[in-house]
């Protein structure tokens, strides 16, 4: 038999199975990689927003990591909540040692507005963790976070992007799915940018009327990294993955009382 390509993933988790390493999972298997994760924290989340988070010892962070890459071996490494410096310094550190992609997904707050990385982090992120990036693919509000910078059309995305890429990630994916839809496309649709700083790819697909979006930051990085772990080069893995989540969105269900999840096995319920 034949081993997939492997996936890790070092991210927290989300108990309503929406995000964080389940959705990161769910993912990988989707798009024919095998996932393992490094646990990063525990949070007790569900449709509504996030009750409670516990940040794991860096020394659990270390270990996880070690158990994994020093026996199976990994060909892509996807970086979701981080929460804390400590834990970003220790991860960015173990990034460091690897010559295979990485995605860093700069986790700042969930769907619902809480907070999952500290105040005291932001500098980290942006000192330690993003110059391991391969990719770092940032929403708006995590740019306004890291950057300063409100995003509020086109124009506003490259700016963005180069200011993440000054952080030194290789590539930057500036996602504006939180834009209004005339900001960035007279069509309407969602519009990310993804850029090295030299190439510019405008990725764009549908918008789709559905609230049940819970996830889609946690599963564009883990398809990226998935592509790029099958020999996909940047662009293509992209392209990739936007296809993949825009599924996912159009495919998302009702949970719980609030926001439901996208659709992560879309295409095992009859889509291409």
């Amino acid at each position: 038999m034949q081993t997939p390509p492997r996936v890790l993933t070092v991210a927290g988790s989300d108990s309503g199975g929406g995000a964080g390493i389940q959705a990161d999972l769910k993912t990988m298997l989707a798009l024919g990689t095998h996932g393992m994760s490094v646990l990063t924290a525990v949070t007790a989340q569900n449709s509504l927003g996030v009750q409670g988070a516990w940040e794991l010892p860096v020394e659990a962070v270390r270990a996880q990591f070690r158990s994994v890459v020093d026996d199976i071996g990994v060909q892509a490494v996807k970086t979701g909540m981080l929460s804390s410096a400590a834990l970003v310094e220790t991860v960015a550190e173990l990034l460091a040692e690897l010559t295979v992609p990485v995605v860093i997904d700069p986790v700042g707050v969930s769907k619902h507005g809480d907070a999952l990385l500290a105040a005291s982090a932001l500098d980290a992120v942006r000192s330690k963790l993003l110059p391991t990036a391969t990719v770092a693919t940032p929403n708006l509000d995590e740019v306004t976070q890291l950057t300063g910078i409100r995003v509020h059309t086109a124009d506003g995305m490259r700016r963005a992007a180069d200011a993440i890429l000054t952080c030194g990630p290789r590539w930057v994916l500036i996602k504006g799915g939180h834009l209004p839809s005339d900001a960035a496309d007279a069509a309407g649709d969602a519009v990310d940018l993804l850029t090295d700083g030299s190439q510019e790819h405008w990725l764009r697909a549908p918008r789709h009327d559905n609230r049940h979006t819970h996830g889609t930051g946690c599963t564009l990085a883990s398809a990226l990294a998935a592509r790029l772990a099958q020999g996909d080069t940047v662009p293509q893995a992209a392209v990739a993955a936007k296809e993949y989540v825009t599924g996912a969105i159009a495919a998302g269900f009702r949970l719980g009382a609030g926001i439901g999840p996208v659709d992560h096995g879309w295409r095992l319920h009859g889509g291409n």
